[in-house]
């Protein structure tokens, strides 16, 4: 563990240097991030080791020559980060344990260059970058050219003041139109721009820059009688200073989670590139309360937003066995926190999708959230290639039951060909109790592993019949009399599920849970479901042939003939008990989109609703669309349901339409 801290500074150590002093950034934002955490939980866990060029006691950076070098007489602190509500509480939870009933000043976290600004009888006389927080670089000449930056103040004080210079997006796309005109290389992003800008020896070419900048912070409030940092804000700006107009006062945490929720939805729409929101205790003397850490103030912290996409490095290429033989490969990775959630692995779909995007194992990938949700490799990053990747190779073997794999004609996935494969059953088993099936809560992926190898759970009937066990598993590590009574409860409540879902439980392939649903709401019973001919099953709208084939040969199989009877004999209901359909002539056979956020109903509720009534939902809007459903903040789709002239309505509209 010592070596691994000693080769996390040097990687931290680097990374800063080319950031902060080359501005030539060399890894990623959530790279650093994770680096710096990692760093801070092992000197955390071995204060003993902690070394004196740790980053975690000095904000990087270093002077590069042609600057005078400055050093600042109030340190310019860095703030600690957060990346989740949770994180967010907890900071505030910290500060009650204080004996502080917080109010918070709540700040956009502007993505540029820290800047301090000392002016004496109101004249400005030096500009200064961050640096390592004590010595940063004397950018006067510089900050001279930046019109928002007064060079005498409404007052003759003597004063230091401390914000963020930085560069405009539509003037970041009109320097880089000029430059491609001129054959220049382009500017990667605002910061880099703004960072080089501010470091131009030439002070024409900073001033060509147009650089804007935001004051935000006033080191010593009390000296000027001010006991708020809001009031330091309203006077700062007194003085002729720029201050962002997003800035909020909020009374507890949970209005400053409603301003980070809201500030989110707006920062695609804003003029300048923000990364996060800064959060500050506004009382000053409650802010001396809390104190300083080595490297950060206690009493403030900055959010993360969730980046789009984040980079981390691909460790191994390892298979899984689904419950229908499919072998799927996955990426296993260095953890890394997207949008919200900490992932270590993600699918790789498929063989095919594997070669086409030319993975190998060791490389640097971009992670994101497809839909916000599901993890996704986007690419690897082939500059940063070492040659030590070791190449992609497809297993030729089930890597459970050792079985040769197959691969069906015309489809690109591999197949376990054994229906005894005990991955292929434990996976079953797993859906069977799934959320969207069974619903069956205690019955996690792991747990029915562990109840699949301790021969308590061998097959679906054996769910239902765990009970038999019950003094076996208050035995079991982590359990005792109320949890295993709360799981058999559970089960026991699973008999009563309607139809439908135990329609998707069964894993009948190509059945999803809204097929299910339709099903269920068709036939009523199981019986009728299993009886079912061909063509009764290919006149249902969204049932087509192999849907239909699919079902036939899942209930002519006497082993899928005989689950289902022993579900019935164990008491678990076979009849579709939810709402019935009644056809409204305004919802009737006709196809409805949903976009924006919904206020009034969740998006399952709005789909259940319009299946009700005899309609039906699509994902995307086309030409066949009968009504697209808009709630707040909606996307293309509203766009496209206005180029199409498709009829729009509000979500109060839907719902009134409804309820006649």
């Amino acid at each position: 563990m010592k070596d691994r801290m000693n080769e996390l500074i040097d990687i931290i150590n680097e990374a800063d240097y080319n950031y902060h002093t080359l501005d030539n950034p060399t890894i990623s934002d959530q790279e650093y991030d994770k680096y710096l955490r990692e760093l801070f939980e092992i000197e955390e866990e071995h204060p003993e080791w902690v070394r004196e060029d740790s980053p975690t006691r000095h904000a990087g950076g270093k002077i590069i020559e042609g600057f005078e070098k400055v050093t600042h007489k109030i340190p310019m602190m860095s703030l600690s980060d957060v990346f989740s509500e949770s994180e967010v509480i907890a900071f505030d939870e910290r500060i009650r344990k204080e004996g502080i009933n917080p109010k918070y000043m709540c700040e956009l976290k502007i993505d540029g260059l820290s800047v301090s600004l000392l002016y004496e009888k109101g004249k400005l006389v030096r500009a200064a970058t961050r640096g390592d927080g004590t010595t940063g670089e004397d950018i006067t000449h510089n900050a001279t050219t930046i019109k928002v930056i007064p060079l005498k103040l409404k007052e003759e004080v003597d004063i230091e003041v401390r914000g963020e210079i930085f560069m405009n997006k539509k003037t970041l796309e009109e320097l880089n139109k000029k430059r491609k005109e001129k054959g220049e290389p382009l500017l990667q992003n605002c910061r880099n721009a703004a960072a080089g800008s501010i470091r131009q020896l030439d002070s024409k070419v900073a001033a060509s820059r147009k650089l804007d900048n935001f004051i935000y912070h006033l080191p010593n409030p009390l000296d000027y009688g001010l006991n708020t940092h809001e009031e330091a804000i309203e006077y700062m700006k007194k003085l002729g200073f720029k201050i962002n107009p997003n800035n909020r006062l909020v009374n507890n945490i949970n209005e400053v989670i409603e301003y980070i929720e809201e500030k989110g939805k707006l920062r695609p729409n804003l003029p300048y590139d923000i990364d996060g929101v800064v959060i500050k205790v506004n009382d000053i003397r409650e802010q001396q309360k809390l104190g300083y850490t080595a490297k950060f103030p206690k009493w403030a912290t900055a959010y993360k937003f969730p980046a789009e996409e984040v980079l981390t490095k691909l460790t191994d290429i390892i298979f899984t066995v689904g419950r229908t033989g499919q072998i799927t490969p996955n990426a296993v990775l260095e953890p890394v926190i997207v949008a919200g959630s900490t992932i270590s692995r993600a699918t790789l779909h498929n063989e095919d999708y594997v070669k086409e995007k030319d993975l190998k194992i060791g490389d640097i990938v971009s992670i994101r959230k497809a839909g916000d949700v599901i993890p996704e490799v986007v690419e690897r990053k082939l500059e940063r290639r070492t040659g030590k990747e070791k190449d992609f190779e497809m297993i030729k073997e089930c890597p459970m039951c050792h079985t040769k794999l197959v691969k069906k004609e015309g489809q690109v996935d591999y197949f376990c060909p054994n229906d005894k494969c005990p991955a292929r059953h434990v996976e079953s088993l797993i859906h069977f109790v799934s959320r969207d099936a069974m619903n069956i809560d205690g019955l996690g992926d792991r747990i029915m592993e562990d109840f699949y190898n301790f021969h308590f759970i061998g097959n679906i009937a054996d769910i239902y019949t765990l009970k038999n066990h019950e003094k076996d598993l208050i035995r079991l590590e982590g359990y005792g009399d109320k949890s295993v009574t709360n799981l058999l409860d559970a089960i026991e409540k699973s008999k009563e599920n309607s139809l439908e879902r135990l329609i998707f439980a069964l894993g009948i392939p190509h059945v999803g849970s809204k097929t299910a649903k339709i099903l269920a709401m068709k036939f009523e019973t199981m019986d009728n479901l299993e009886n079912a001919s061909f063509e009764d099953l290919v006149n249902i709208p969204d049932i087509g042939d192999i849907i239909a084939k699919s079902i036939i040969d899942y209930f002519n199989n006497s082993h899928n003939k005989g689950i289902v009877d022993e579900l019935k004999e164990l008491g678990i209901n076979m009849t579709y008990t939810g709402e019935k359909v009644v056809n409204n002539e305004t919802f009737a056979g006709k196809t409805f989109v949903l976009t924006g956020s919904l206020e009034i109903f969740t998006r399952e509720e709005a789909e259940e609703k319009i299946e009700l009534l005899g309609g039906k939902t699509s994902s995307s809007v086309s030409k066949k669309t009968s009504a697209v459903i808009v709630g707040a903040n909606p996307g293309s789709k509203y766009t496209k349901a206005q180029e199409l002239g498709i009829e729009i309505w509000t979500e109060k509209e839907f719902e009134e339409r409804i309820n006649s």
